[in-house]
């Protein structure tokens, strides 16, 4: 499976797009992303900082979510009860991925997954883990960010200013 474009609203601000549930979906979505917003001149910095978001948001999603189900129903009741070896192919379901600019000046990054058994949070790693610390760069980088729950799935967001004429800042919330 490939990344494929998820249908918007003619004239919207806004992309989506479906990827496989998988790391290697990562860096397609970052490319997409730097590529669009590169497209609609918003600062390289803002750039990078939501390619960052991006990328912690959905490696988080592929290493500790289940992916949405596949459109193939039989590809979807396969991967039950397990998670997928690294060397599989990751068509076993996907995750959702959209960026939005609205009219504030604000740009919302959301991953949306089939959901983990524990909610996101920010963790507090030792100074000699390996990981978890990805929520916390996104708690630093993000306006606010977020975890929406849906039937089936989850979304976790992060919204940050693309220009600093952006309305608002600097409030968080705890996700």
């Amino acid at each position: 499976m490939v990344a494929r474009a998820v249908p918007v609203q003619a004239g919207s601000t806004s992309s989506a797009m479906a990827v496989p549930h998988g790391p290697a979906s990562v860096s397609t979505a970052r490319r997409r992303l730097r590529s669009d917003l590169g497209d609609r001149s918003i600062p390289d910095a803002v750039i990078d900082d939501a390619v960052l978001i991006l990328s912690e948001l959905l490696s988080n999603s592929c290493r500790h979510a289940r992916p949405l189900p596949a459109d193939d129903p039989a590809a979807a009741d396969s991967s039950a009860g397990r998670r997928p070896r690294p060397d599989e192919d990751a068509e076993i379901g996907t995750v959702l991925v959209s960026w939005r600019m609205r009219g504030d000046g604000l740009l919302t990054l959301e991953v949306t997954d089939g959901g983990a058994t524990t909610r996101p949070v920010p963790a507090s790693p030792s100074v000699s883990a390996h990981g978890g610390r990805g929520l916390s760069i996104v708690g630093k980088l993000a306006k606010d960010w977020g975890v929406r729950h849906a039937p089936g799935q989850v979304t976790v967001w992060a919204e940050l200013p693309a220009f600093e004429q952006a309305v608002g800042g600097g409030e968080r919330r705890s996700a």
